[in-house]
């Protein structure tokens, strides 16, 4: 009897599928049309059951031992199923399945990439495969298994490679000392849709970009012709090596030289393969526990606006709002591939608005100028939970920054979908781990449930998974700004969130939720920058049209070579007109930061300290309110630089960039 498993297959959008009993819904982009997964036939391979499905067009099979073992640890092929399959039946005869999927004469293209997780997803969520697997590539199939592996290290237990292609300009190239094949090399500028000159300034070759796959320790193996003359070792494996070596990435290189080397060196026999699957076996079993993804995301009201304008596959733009985590290459680079390898059709707009240091107060009011003023954003990522810590950020005034960055967004563009982040700091571990929830992640958590946005909580996750053994803090994630590994961890639970939400809905009309009624009616909804040129009754104060330190200290993006208004002198005072509920300013607080007063209509005078911790080193950008809670209407500020000074500060300077209103 036939059996029919479906999966939905988009460019940009997966349509639901009504369930029945013989349907399996699974789900994946980056496909001309609707497609199923089908299952066609149960047959025998090297004594053992085979079931084959297809993925669309795309045959696809996995082989069943005759008793798994535990957790169903599972090896997948590239290229070539039936070239020396010995060690695949080795592994079966052990209790570990085989996999295999026809994308062949792709290349390792991100269409051939997409439709390797959609069988991912099919075979670890429906046939509860392990989610670890073992990556077995031939030749060509070097090109599949190290794309896929690099843009998944977390879900990859070890590589076996035998005559890799590692670098398409040696083969099918044939631009370096290889001979080529001028056909293919045309076949694959056509799959990747690149000009030959974008084929040979391609920058994610098997042998680049090789540091997620080193952080995460995945075992490789390679087993060359030592005189391979088709896939040259010293232009593909040796420069592999070189890198993931010097990247801290375990790899052996076995060099064949007994038995007939055939096909100018390329083809050439294993010599023992029980011992390549005791290695495999080593590397993938027992299966380790790993926490899943999915335990650190709400989807909530999910993300159907943006995925409706993401699936039209005309334009969209997407925004990360956040500090130095977000500023950083990392996830954010791997989110942006991300969205336009799963929705090629689509034009792409993202803006990069994070800032080092700065958190949600800062972000409330230069919303408007550093996201909102470049266009409609469809979807945005808004991360402020470490910074909001390490600045001491009160618990009301970030409630009210939070809130007025939704609310303000909102009402930008109602259509607007946004992703709430928690990142992880050790000061959220050691209240995890004492039994109690963050602050910060209360607030984000709150605003998050109140207007029905995704969240994402990569502290608890981070926590979580070090209690789990699954990584080292010192040795892997290192710092609050996450290495190499911990940026691939953010990236994987946000991609899930992302993925998750797509999947579950269809892009159909848009539709704005209501906004409720505001948590907080003293938000920063209506927070903007106030030019310093509006300050009036200047004593001892004048504006620098392009201020830049002189003493070679650090600075921020954005906060130098900018009109600065600056006060040196104790005694200097202004006075600022605003309208509005929140008065406060932006200055660069240096090592001579001082001390100030002020006063909001002739009220209490109250003294502030502008020195921070991290003023010795930078000229820091610090955002400091004076009230967030004024009636509506116009106020009036008075300023003054105070006499006395932080012990370590070397002046009383005050450097205004923006004035804050809301």
């Amino acid at each position: 009897m036939i059996k029919f498993f479906l999966i939905t297959l988009l460019f940009g959008f997966t349509a639901g599928i009504a369930s029945a009993q013989n349907h399996e819904n699974v789900s994946a982009g980056n496909a001309p049309a609707v497609y199923t997964i089908q299952h066609t036939t149960n047959d025998s391979w090297k004594g053992f059951e085979r079931v084959n499905i297809t993925i669309g067009h795309h045959k696809a099979y996995y082989v069943t031992p005759k008793k798994s073992l535990e957790g169903n640890p599972w090896v997948w092929r590239a290229s070539f199923p039936d070239w020396h399959t010995d060690i695949d039946s080795i592994l079966l005869s052990k209790g570990f399945h085989v996999a295999f999927v026809n994308v062949d004469d792709q290349y390792g293209s991100p269409y051939a990439l997409q439709v390797w997780d959609a069988f991912y997803q099919y075979l670890t969520t429906q046939k509860s495969f392990a989610a670890k697997v073992a990556l077995e590539g031939v030749s060509r199939g070097g090109l599949y298994v190290y794309g896929w592996a690099k843009r998944n290290p977390d879900k990859v237990s070890c590589i076996y490679n035998e005559a890799p292609v590692c670098n398409i300009k040696s083969w099918p190239g044939g631009k370096l000392s290889a001979p080529g094949d001028a056909n293919l090399w045309k076949q694959l500028q056509e799959v990747y849709h690149f000009t030959e000159q974008q084929a040979l300034d391609y920058k994610d070759n098997p042998i680049d970009n090789l540091d997620g796959l080193a952080a995460f320790k995945v075992p490789v193996m390679h087993i060359i012709g030592i005189n391979d003359k088709v896939v040259p070792n010293a232009e593909n494996t040796n420069i592999l090596a070189q890198r993931y070596t010097a990247l801290g990435g375990p790899m052996m290189i076995y060099p064949v030289t007994a038995g007939p080397q055939e096909l100018n060196g390329h083809h050439f026999p294993i010599e023992h393969p029980e011992h390549w699957a005791g290695m495999i076996m080593g590397y993938s079993y027992p299966i380790k526990k790993i926490l899943p993804y999915a335990d650190y995301f709400i989807c909530r009201n999910g993300l159907a606006n943006s995925l409706n304008i993401i699936s039209e596959g005309k334009k969209a733009t997407v925004a990360f709002l956040g500090g130095s985590i977000t500023y950083n290459p990392g996830w954010r680079e791997k989110i942006s591939r991300y969205l336009t390898e799963r929705f090629p059709s689509t034009s792409f707009h993202f803006i990069q608005a994070g800032i080092p240091s700065l958190g949600s107060v800062p972000h409330a009011f230069r919303l408007q100028r550093d996201v909102l003023d470049s266009g409609k954003v469809d979807l945005m990522f808004v991360e402020a939970a470490v910074n909001d810590n390490v600045n001491g950020l009160d618990s009301l005034t970030e409630v009210r920054a939070l809130e007025g960055i939704v609310r303000h967004a909102k009402k930008a563009n109602p259509l607007m979908d946004i992703v709430m982040m928690s990142f992880v700091d050790p000061d959220k571990i050691r209240d995890y781990n004492n039994g109690k929830i963050p602050l910060q992640i209360k607030n984000h958590e709150l605003i998050a449930a109140h207007y029905g946005l995704p969240s994402v909580n990569l502290a608890k996750e981070v926590t979580d998974k070090l209690n789990n053994h699954e990584f080292s803090w010192e040795y892997d994630f290192k710092d609050l700004h996450p290495a190499i590994y911990g940026q691939e961890l953010y990236f994987a639970t946000i991609k899930s969130l992302l993925s998750t939400c797509f999947d579950q809905q269809q892009a159909t009309a848009s539709k704005a939720n209501p906004m409720p009624k505001p948590l907080n009616a003293f938000n920063l909804g209506n927070g903007h920058y106030y030019d310093i040129q509006n300050a009036t009754n200047l004593n001892g104060w004048a504006i620098n049209r392009d201020w830049a330190p002189n003493d070679k200290l650090s600075t921020r993006p954005g906060f130098v070579h900018k009109p600065m208004l600056i006060g040196t002198k104790p005694g200097a005072s202004l006075t600022l007109q605003f309208t509005g509920t929140a008065i406060g300013m932006a200055i660069a607080s240096g090592p001579d930061a001082g001390i100030i007063s002020y006063s909001i209509d002739g009220g209490i005078e109250k003294k502030m300290d502008l020195y921070t911790e991290f003023s010795s080193w930078i000229y820091l950008p610090w955002y400091v309110t004076f009230s967030t809670d004024l009636k509506k209407g116009t106020h009036t500020l008075n300023l003054k630089i105070e006499a006395d000074k932080s012990k370590n500060s070397k002046g009383n300077t005050c450097q205004v960039i923006y004035f804050l209103t809301n």
